[in-house]
């Protein structure tokens, strides 16, 4: 009997060992994936950051890095850092991925702006990376590649909307 209750134990412990394996608990899951995407958005801002003063130019080509326009930033950046291919202009960009909150926005997301913070139109004019801290990776005007602040700036009032796609 003490064999047979043995054997029990024995093949019971397996068998929760073996379901462990195959069918992990989705908190790991999430976990496991969460640090994944933290790692990806951390290598797009780390790419982003290489092109700081990259000067600015409407309608730059997507094969250079001399020059760069919103969307051609974001595009280079996320094909270098992470392999994503996104399209070449933003109205375009803001179909990819899955939509965020302004108050759910990650490090590496792309927000899309409005020309004008009083404008009625949420036609989409520019795109940039959410680089976490309250910070924008974009390029624009004599700046060029810069990181800006978002929330409280004309830059927030000019908000329409957020993907994620990593």
């Amino acid at each position: 009997m003490k064999l047979h209750k043995a054997f029990v134990g024995i093949l019971m412990g397996l068998t929760l060992g073996m379901t462990a394996i195959v069918a992990p608990l989705p908190g790991d899951q999430n976990v496991a994936h969460a640090a994944w995407t933290q790692a990806k958005a951390d290598k797009v801002i780390a790419t982003g950051k290489r092109y700081l003063g990259t000067p600015y130019k409407f309608g730059a080509s997507k094969n250079t890095t001399a020059v760069f326009d919103c969307s051609s930033f974001t595009q280079r950046v996320f094909r270098v850092a992470v392999g994503k291919e996104l399209p070449r202009d933003s109205r375009a960009q803001s179909k990819k991925g899955i939509s965020v909150s302004k108050s759910n926005l990650k490090k590496g997301d792309l927000i899309f702006f409005k020309a004008s913070q009083t404008t009625t139109s949420k036609r989409i004019t520019h795109v940039a990376i959410y680089a976490g801290n309250n910070k924008l990776l974009h390029t624009y005007g004599k700046p060029g590649v810069t990181f800006s602040s978002f929330k409280g700036t004309s830059w927030e009032k000019r908000f329409v909307s957020a993907r994620r796609v990593l």
